[in-house]
């Protein structure tokens, strides 16, 4: 019978992927396509649109581990469209993401029924992002719901990860180099692969055995702040959670 921690560690990689697949996918590419906005105009506005139209400064404070000039340059580049118009483009990818990957999924029901409860009740401390999609309505179907709440849920995580990176004393770019990944859009990647994609300039460092200790530290404490997260659940419900997405990940 899982505990609050073991389910937050466990839930981290399938809740990743499948919350944040839709960002790199064939659906955000056609609103990009549709708008006329470049992928990461169309991240930055519909991701961070939540947050309502602010200066880009504003937007960084929460993008913690992309380099200021990259955000500046992608939110201002996607000013062209609106933010309540942007975040609903975005929701919607999400959604159409998650009919098309969840669609045949029996478990999704569950899986949204059991998340929804996490999301209603978990403290918005620290994690604005989080706050802000969780005010976004949820579709009724259940593959586009729970896919969406997955979204919520991966940004309360990278919200507390954030904060717990910067109160370790590590730049984001020694946090993203000291470790691999395996809660992306892309799967189990290295964090040299991360920080490209966070668009860091190379050659890149390697990290020393004490960042690389330090790193795993903040790991550590992301889950233990999650933890109270998943306290809504009963254990008998944290199994079956983390069963619902273990198989629908392995799909």
């Amino acid at each position: 019978m899982a505990d609050p921690r073991t389910t937050a560690a466990q839930v981290k990689a399938p809740i990743g992927q499948f919350g944040g697949g839709f960002m790199t996918s064939r659906e955000a590419k056609a609103v990009c396509d549709a708008h006329g906005l470049g992928a990461r105009e169309l991240y930055f506005r519909g991701r961070c649109g939540v947050l309502g139209e602010c200066d880009a400064d504003v937007v960084a404070s929460i993008a913690v581990f992309f380099p200021l000039e990259h955000v500046e340059e992608s939110w201002n580049g996607g000013r062209k469209l609106p933010v309540e118009q942007a975040v609903e483009l975005y929701a919607e990818a999400c959604r159409a993401w998650g009919r098309r990957k969840l669609g045949g999924y029996d478990g999704c029901a569950r899986i949204a029924e059991l998340l929804q409860r996490v999301v209603e009740r978990a403290p918005s401390t620290g994690a604005p992002l989080f706050a802000g999609w969780r005010a976004v309505p949820l579709p009724d179907d259940p593959p586009a719901r729970a896919t969406q709440l997955m979204h919520c849920l991966r940004e309360l995580r990278g919200g507390l990860h954030a904060n717990a990176v910067i109160a370790a004393g590590l730049h984001p770019l020694e946090a993203t180099l000291a470790a691999d990944h395996d809660a992306t859009p892309f799967g189990h990647v290295s964090g040299e692969m991360i920080a490209k994609f966070f668009t860091w300039p190379e050659p890149y460092a390697t990290p020393s055995p004490a960042i690389v200790a330090r790193r795993a530290e903040v790991e550590e404490r992301t889950d233990d702040l999650m933890a109270p997260m998943f306290s809504v659940l009963d254990d008998g419900e944290s199994d079956v959670l983390m069963e619902l997405l273990r198989f629908g990940h392995a799909r």
